[in-house]
Formats: structure tokens, sequence, C-alpha cells
């Protein structure tokens, strides 16, 4: 039987396997008319997918240039060690050895990481369970591991990979790590600064060289891209305050021996103090040069300032947009005059065309319906371009809360100069939230947590929630469901079901209580894209349970209304939230009015709330605060206001340094029972805590609270008002947000329930 082989081993081998087919002539042969074709040495690759790669098929006429082609093909397959191709007469045999598959990868001596971290990295390069393995692959992955290292600054690891062949040709992977110590940065220099001092502009990056809360923020590790941070803060600093010339000229990063010490020096060129001599338009302006010149932040005589001179041409870029032109191109240039250290700048308008929206996209809403997502636009199909709704569009979808990441991208059309696609991409996050927990304050002791919600049910929008809340004096079991577009027009309803025990916080040794099952409906209606009212009406009954140490004032009520009382509650309400961040708000503005109007049943009253919050900026760390929180109420048709519905103040969130509950006119019988009219001032300057760096979720803060609670006949006295002073620590904690005060009460009473430490997991401003 003649029998002629080709037979090439190695990847690289294949590459060559046409010149070397016709260097060598004794594998040569002859084209003929393939009868058939087969193929050897598989055991887990499906025949198809050989077959698949195949240049040639039963019946074509094969040539030893086929032959070289089916073999590099089948080496490009990344799934055979070797491959040859054996030729019987006009039958063609393909030999291949496969290579083994990864069975495991497990990790040894990994502190550092959670091992599904580094699992999740080397998934990233391609090497996971059942995948084939190859000895590059695994190269790669092992640097990868190191890389991760890298990045936590532990330089000094290594790591070692052992491949153990098991049955079935597979292998495990066995990655051992040394970890190594962290390498800290033992040295910061800045070099080449006059105008500001080291310490200054030290003080503007998130690494430094330690401190005792190291251990928290891990400061002192060295991190490429958190040196890249900081460099670009140094950067924009002398760029805001007219130095035009700044430039980093080198900065050099030094690891000692051991790899447990770092040193960093950055050298600056500070350059000269530029001042704006000029600023003029050049360009189509479309003919309202007036309105752009009132968008200019940049002003003659002052400072050269990058981030206004950005924010100029982002301002008429944005504005052009409004007009549908989405190409706008606008350009600042800088005159600049080195001997007069003055810089004139011009700002060049293209407005290109003018277009309108042929088509909105979205992707990425695997989960969310695509309605849900529509319906938040505010530009539409076939409208012009309107940067200012394309904008709006993109934040209403973000403060949707169902997705990690919005954007929006314009995408010209081929062939149709005067329109464009939008495509917004999403990506999705975990709406659902099942949650168990603790909760411990001096007030309220210890209270058990509980709750399932749901804020995208079945990808509708539509929010689901049941909390349940244990503690010593407040205890609620509710319902809550939301429909955020009952109607079309965006009005949304939601529906309360709850049922709550109260009592006053000081009444200890009482074993009295308020038990008020009850619904409520509300309607919340968007006037504008910032402001929603809301109109609501409920039904509610409060039964008086009595027991020891009973206030005198809920036994009068009981006397004269029963026990047991209902009250028909219409509620409207008003909320506009304009806080950077609901957790740790640096600036923005809060405010929240919600009326109670008691119109049946047993009770007659009206009651009201109003809260304002201000938070403003004062430099990159320090932040002022100020709250106001004021409450009224009043009985109507010649009937008290219901002893349950008072406000309450002292304490954490009112004023501190007093006792939780105790400000306000008492009973005959001593007891702290509130009133109808509550007054708070609240003023905080937060600070960064030391050593703490530039992380917010972590705050010093000093205060000054005043305020007090006044009986339904008592006229709100500022002279009667408590205050207090003291300092404070906010930390966003793992189990919630926690706040520790220490007040020192400057005005107070005889009779005054004193607590001058206070905290809370949980609480608000």
């Amino acid at each position: 039987m003649n029998i002629k082989k080709l037979k090439l081993r190695g990847f690289a081998l294949s590459l060559l396997a046409s010149s070397m087919v016709a260097a060598l002539p004794a594998w040569a042969v002859d084209p003929f008319s393939l009868r058939d074709i087969r193929v050897e040495g598989l055991q887990r690759v499906e025949p198809g997918t050989v077959f698949a790669s195949l240049p040639f098929r039963v019946g074509d006429t094969y040539s030893d240039d086929k032959g070289a082609a089916a073999i590099r093909s089948l080496f490009g397959l990344g799934l055979f060690n070797d491959v040859r191709i054996e030729v019987n007469g006009d039958v063609v045999v393909v030999v291949v050895e496969e290579r083994p598959t990864v069975a495991d990868i497990s990790f040894s001596g990994v502190k550092e990481f959670d091992n599904e971290v580094l699992r999740k990295a080397l998934r990233d390069v391609g090497l996971t369970e059942a995948r084939p393995y190859d000895k590059a692959l695994a190269d790669r992955a092992e640097q990868e591991l190191k890389r991760q290292y890298l990045n936590r600054s532990m330089y000094a690891a290594q790591v070692v990979t052992t491949v153990t062949p098991v049955e079935r040709n597979r292998v495990n992977l066995n990655f051992s790590v040394t970890e190594g110590d962290v390498a800290k940065i033992r040295e910061l220099k800045v070099v080449g600064n006059e105008v500001f001092s080291e310490s200054t502009l030290k003080g503007l990056f998130d690494l430094d060289t330690g401190g005792w809360l190291s251990w928290y923020t891990k400061s002192d590790r060295y991190s490429r891209a958190k040196l890249a941070a900081d460099l670009e803060t140094l950067r924009s600093y002398y760029l805001t305050r007219g130095y035009l010339e700044f430039n980093i000229t080198s900065t050099q990063v030094a690891l000692s021996p051991n790899k447990d010490e770092m040193s960093i020096t950055i050298n600056i060129s500070e350059g000269k103090r530029y001042l704006v001599s000029s600023v003029k338009l050049e360009g189509d302006f479309l003919g309202k040069e007036e309105d752009f010149k009132s968008l200019v932040a940049v002003a003659a005589g002052q400072p050269y300032n990058a981030d206004k001179v950005a924010e100029t041409t982002k301002a008429f870029t944005d504005y052009f947009g409004a007009f549908g032109f989405a190409f706008a191109r606008v350009e600042s240039v800088p005159d600049i005059n080195r001997e007069n250290a003055t810089v004139a700048l011009t700002f060049q308008a293209m407005p290109s065309r003018r277009a309108y929206v042929r088509r909105i996209n979205v992707a990425g809403n695997n989960r969310t319906r695509d309605e849900v997502v529509r319906r938040e636009f505010r530009q539409f199909e076939s409208a012009w371009y309107d940067s200012d709704r394309i904008k709006l569009s993109r934040d209403r979808v973000d403060r949707l809360g169902f997705f990690t990441q919005v954007g929006i991208d314009t995408q010209e059309v081929p062939g149709a100069p005067d329109q464009v696609d939008l495509l917004m991409t999403v990506t999705e996050k975990p709406t659902g939230n099942l949650s168990i927990g603790a909760g411990y304050s001096q007030a309220e002791k210890l209270s058990l947590i509980g709750g399932i919600k749901q804020e995208n049910v079945f990808g509708t929008g539509n929010y689901l929630g049941i909390d349940l809340n244990t503690s010593k004096f407040n205890r609620q079991v509710s319902v809550t469901t939301t429909d955020p577009y009952f109607t079309r027009d965006g009005i949304s309803r939601t529906v309360d079901v709850y049922y709550r025990t109260t009592r006053p916080y000081t009444q200890q040794g009482g074993d009295y209580q308020l038990i008020t099952p009850g619904f409520n409906v509300r309607f919340g209606v968007p006037f504008t894209e910032t402001d929603t009212v809301f109109f609501g009406a409920g039904m509610e009954s409060t039964k008086i349970v009595t027991g020891t140490s009973m206030p005198a004032a809920y036994l009068d009520f009981a006397r004269q209304y029963g026990i047991r009382s209902t009250s028909v509650p219409l509620t409207v309400g008003w909320t506009r939230d304009g806080r950077d961040s609901a957790l740790v708000p640096n600036a923005g503005r809060m405010q929240k009015l919600q009326t109670e109007l008691g119109v049946g049943g047993d009770t007659r009253y009206v009651r009201a709330n109003y809260q304002f919050q201000q938070y403003i900026p004062l430099n990159r760390q320090f932040t002022a605060a100020f709250n106001a929180d004021l409450g009224w109420g009043k009985g109507l048709g010649g009937r008290p206001f219901p002893v349950f519905k008072n406000f309450f103040g002292g304490g954490l969130g009112s004023v501190r340094g007093f006792d939780q509950g105790t400000l306000g006119t008492r009973d005959i019988t001593g007891s702290f029972i509130g009133g109808p009219k509550k007054v708070g001032f609240n003023a905080e300057l937060l600070a960064p805590f030391p050593g703490a760096g530039n992380d917010r979720t972590l705050r010093l803060y000093g205060f000054l609270d005043v305020g007090n609670v006044y009986g339904e006949t008592d006229k709100v006295d500022f002279s009667q008002m408590r205050a207090s002073v003291g300092v404070g620590l906010s930390w966003i904690s793992p189990v919630g947000p926690l706040r520790i005060a220490y007040a020192n009460p400057i005005r107070k009473f005889a009779g005054d329930r004193i607590q001058k430490i206070q905290f809370q997991i949980g609480t608000s401003f």
C-alpha cells in the first residue's frame, strides 16, 4: 500500500507548511479527487469542529497547498498539540492530538484576595475550567495574578504554577502564592515648588506616607492609578490658579531592594501666573452673541482658570445642542503674552449643521422592560436634536436606580448629514434586597430590622417593599408598593399598609402603648422635572392600651374620645432634592414639606412639617451644613390636637445633648409628651477625619443646635429654646450610617434631662 504522509509538529512549523511542501518534494502528492475524509485521535472535540475547519470536502481536488492550509487552520483552533495529515490513496486521514483541558484551578497561600476575585481575573485572560490547557496561557495567568498583587502594592509577591495531569487527558492547575509584605510609601516629595508649600500640595493627594489611620484608608499603599489621579489633581490645582504653563517634568518611583518600601519624587515646573487680559468670541454664534456671552465663566483681570475655560466650552456646546446643532465645535484659543504674563482668550465656534434624531436605541436592559427606560426620555424621535433634553433624559434614567452605568452616544447616520441616532447603553444592577439586621441606640436600645425590597418588580419599574422594625419604643410592620407611572403622564401611586406600636421614649418603666393600624394611598404629580407634589388619603385607628406609668394626657384623651379613635387623614406633600449625595452630601439643597389634615373619624386636626437642608463646600475638605426642621399642628372644630400626633425633640436629629424626646411640655405626671409645635436649627462644619485623607465616608463635625417643642396654647418663645454645641463623628459603616456626638448644652433649664454622649446607627442629620 502506497501511503504518503505530510506531518508538521508545532504551530510555528505549520505557518511554513506551504514553503516546506515546495522544498521537500518527497512529501508531495499529486492532486487527486477526494473519495473520503477521516479524523483520528478525537476525545472531546466534536468531529464537526474539525470538518468545519478543513478547506476541502469529499469530491474536491486535494493538493499539498490545501493540506498545509488545513494544518494551519486546525492549529489556529488552539485545541490540539499536534496535527498531521496522511494520504492513503484517495482518502485523507487527519490525525490530531488534543490538548489537555483544565479540570480544576486552585490557589494556596492567598490571604489578600478572595479566591473568586482571582478566578475572575483568570477568566478575563481566558483561563478557566473546561478550557484547553496552554502553557502560554498559564504564563499569562501567572502574570495577571502578579498584577493583581501589584495593584495592592505587594511587589514581593511570587506565584508558582503547578500542573498535575489527571485522567481523561485533563490537568489540575495550582497557583501557589507567597504574598510578602505590602510596600509602604516611605517618602513622598514635591520638588520645584515655589509659590505653594510642599505640605499644601501633598495635602491634595490621596497618597501619603501613612498615619495612625492608614489601616483603614490604605493611603500609604502605592497605586499607579492613585498616583495618576493625584498628579491630575496637582495639575488642576495650578491650572485653576493662573499657572497656564505648569508642567510635571518627571515622576520617579523607587522601590527598595526588599520591595517593602517606596519613595516617590514629583518634579514640577510652576511657570508664571497669567491673568486673563481679554475674552472675545469668533465664529458663527447664530446671532445670539449676547446669550453666549452670558455663559462665559472667565472674566478679564482674573487669573487664568482651566476649569472655567472648560466649563465655558461645554456650556457653548450644550447651548448649540439646544438649537439642534449636534456637531458644533467650540475651541478656546489662548494668546499668551509672556512678557506681561497675560493671556487673551478667544472662543471660536463652528456650529456646523443642524440635525434631528432619527432613532433612539436602548441596549443593556436585559431585565428591565424597554418602556421603563423610554418613558423617562424627554428627547423624542423625529424631533430636532436638543442637548438639554438628551442630558435630562440620561439623568432621569440614571435616577431610576436600576442601573450602575447610563450613557448616551450620538451616532451619525450614513448618507444623511442632518440626522443622528442616539444609543443609550445601560448596565443593570440587582434591584432586589433582602435585609436582616440589628440596630442599637441609647434611646431605642436593641432593635431587629428586616425587609424585602424590590425596586424593579419583574422589570416593570414598580416598587414593592416589606419592612419590619422591632425596638423598645417603636415597632412597625409595613407593606409598600409604588407604581411610578400610574398614568401615562408620570403620576405615581403609592399604597402603604402598616401596623405599629409606639411609646414616648422616656417612659422606661411603663407598659402602656399606642397601637395604630392603617393604610394610605398617595399620588405623586411631577409639576417640574425637579419638583413633585404628593396628594394622598388614608384611614387609621389608634388604640390606647392602658398600663403603668401612663401619661395623664393619654388618659384624658381616652376619657374624652375613648380608648380607640379613628382618623381619616388627607396628606399633601412637596419635595425637591438637589443634593449631590443622599449618604455623604457635600453640596446642594433639599426641601421637604409634608402636611396632614384629619377630616373624618373622631379627630379633627392639621399637622405640617417642613425640612430644609443646605450643603456648601468651603474647599476640597471642609463643608458647611445647615438644617431647619419646623413642625406645627392644631386641633380643628373645637377638638384638641391628638396627643399621639405630637412632635418630639431632643437627641440626635434634633438638639443634641438633651435626652431623646425630652424637650417640650410635660403633663401633670411629669411625663414628656412632646407638643404640636417644633422648631429646630442645626449648623455643622464637616471635616475629614485625621489620617483618613479625603475619604468622605468618615468625617468629623462640629455643631451648634438650637430648638424646642411647644404646647398647642404656647407661643414659640425663642428665649425658651435649648441650645448646645459639640463635636461628633460621622461614618458610613458596613451596617449603616453611624453618628456619634458629644454635646455640651449652653442653654438649659431646671428639670432638663442631659445626655452629653449620644450615638445611633442609621440616623439622619
